[in-house]
Parts: structure tokens; C-alpha cells; sequence
């Protein structure tokens, strides 16, 4: 089996290099910009730009089994204008280029902010209302590879990845900015109520599942790529610290909880979880 991969180099793409070589699965990286740490020596790379791809990318990719595509510039600015304005139709004249050049199954990551401020356990067929501008064109691009499907065939998956936590974090998100405190030995940690309820999985642990989902996903459609647990984010940092063996405070309700996300949403693993049925 050979699975091309995009977006090798970012937080997630890292993970999946990784589970991809240990798995002994031939490797394609598509590389534009940053070098990607850790790459198995087995592993084929290719230089290829999304914004201005080559006519053939199943071909330059070495004609994939698979391609799994995890690249997507702009973040972690999710209101920015570039989202819809320039990686939107640059991603989708992609895709949609490697469909026409051959490959036959593509698995393209999507967000749990498609689903915008949907409260609860949240189900794939609940209608999308995407509050972002990052999750909009996330959603119009799932809905953009779904029309697709109508005139070229192809198996389409897209796990939709809620919040992953680990080493290589954005130095923006809670976990790097926690573990940034406790390396300066800060006696505390700014934070809000922490009532919020979320959906967190270990990087590494998602990049196990979406190597499942491309190799034996198919034609599944949208996947929640989840816990399916409800945890208070006072509670998850409570077990960061502990894991850590740190002795920092939280110092709650020093920030004000994201207008962009819902208090209390997780997902639903049903779907995921017959799907790997299997596995």
C-alpha cells in the first residue's frame, strides 16, 4: 500500500508520519516549506505546492493507493479572511485536481467547528452552521468534494478532528501555554471558568485513527475523529498538571470563554466506531 500525505510537517502531520512508518506503509510526502522532523529515511519526498499544483498530482505523487491530505495554512487565526478568501478554492482546485489525475480514495480532515455552536453529543448528519470563517470553508470544501463525487468517482472520507492535545502543540492552545508555565516555574495559570466541555484525544492517539480511517474508511463520508467523552477543561488541565508532577494553580476566570465555541459539545463515536468495527 502507498499513501501520499500532505501537511506532513504540522502538529498532527508529524504523528501520522510516524504511525505511518511503524505500520511499514510506503510513504509520499508532499513538502512545501518547512522541513518535516523525524522523516523515516523509506519515506518519499516530493516537493508540491496546494496553491499551484502540477497538472498531474497523481502522478507526481507517485500514484497513491491513498492520498491523506491534512494540510491547511491560515490557523490558528480562525476568523481571518484567508480561509475562504484564498485556501478555500486553492484546496478545492487541489483536491479536485488529484481526483482527476487518477486518485481514487482521498482523506481530507475537516473540524468539529463545522458544526459550529451545536450544543450536546453531536452526530455527523447534523446540519452544519459553521461560526468561523475557518469552519465555513472547511464545510464548503466537505460540500465541494461531496459534488465532486457526482462526476468522477472516488472513495471520500472526512474524519473531523475535535481537540487534539500534545508535544509540538501551537503555542497558542491551552496544553503548550500550560506546559510553557510550568517549565518557567509560574506559580499559576490564567485561565477562564473552565466549565466549557469539550472533546480532547491525544495526537498520537488520533493519528492511529486516522491511519485506520484512510486504509479501511472507504467511501465513509464525514467521521467525528474522537473521544466521544465530555470533559470540563478545568478537569483536563487538572490531569495535565498532575501528569506533569507540577505544583501550579489554576487561576480561573481570568480569561473570557471563546465567543466561537459552544460551553458544552463532544462527539458522537458511533459512526467512527462502525466503521473500525473491523480493525
Amino acid at each position: 500500500m502507498r499513501i501520499a500525505i500532505t501537511g506532513a510537517s504540522g502538529f498532527i502531520g508529524c504523528h501520522v508520519v510516524r504511525e505511518l512508518a511503524a505500520r511499514g506503509i510506503e510513504i509520499t510526502v508532499a513538502r512545501f516549506g518547512r522541513p518535516i522532523p523525524g522523516l523515516p529515511l523509506s519515506a518519499r519526498e516530493v516537493p508540491l505546492d496546494i496553491h499551484s499544483p502540477a497538472a498531474d498530482p497523481f502522478a507526481e505523487l507517485g500514484r497513491p493507493d491513498i492520498l491523506l491530505h491534512l494540510a491547511w495554512s491560515g490557523l490558528p487565526h480562525y476568523g481571518s479572511p484567508h480561509h475562504l478568501e484564498s485556501e478555500l478554492p486553492a484546496q478545492l482546485a487541489f483536491l479536485s485536481a488529484c481526483v482527476r489525475s487518477g486518485i481514487r480514495r482521498v482523506v481530507a480532515t475537516g473540524t468539529c467547528f463545522e458544526y459550529g455552536l451545536a450544543l450536546g453529543e453531536i452526530e455527523e448528519s447534523q446540519p452544519l452552521r459553521p461560526v468561523t470563517r475557518y469552519g465555513d470553508a472547511k464545510a464548503r470544501l466537505f460540500e465541494g468534494m461531496s459534488l465532486l463525487r457526482e462526476s468522477v468517482p472516488f472513495e471520500f472520507a472526512w474524519p473531523r478532528l475535535f481537540y487534539l492535545f500534545g508535544p509540538g502543540q501551537s503555542a497558542n492552545s491551552v496544553y503548550s501555554q500550560l506546559h510553557a508555565a510550568i517549565e518557567r516555574n509560574d506559580a499559576t495559570f490564567a485561565m477562564s471558568g473552565g466549565e466549557q466541555v469539550r472533546d480532547y484525544l491525544p495526537a498520537a492517539e488520533a493519528a492511529t485513527l486516522l491511519v485506520d480511517v484512510a486504509i479501511h474508511a472507504g467511501d465513509a463520508g464525514a467521521i467525528n475523529l474522537c473521544s466521544g467523552i465530555p470533559v470540563k477543561l478545568v478537569d483536563q488541565v487538572a490531569r495535565w498538571i498532575a501528569e506533569s508532577g507540577s505544583s501550579i494553580r489554576m487561576e480561573l476566570g481570568r480569561l473570557p470563554y471563546p465567543e466561537f465555541e459552544p460551553m458544552a459539545f463532544w462527539g458522537s463515536r458511533r459512526k467512527l466506531d462502525q466503521v473500525l468495527g473491523g480493525t
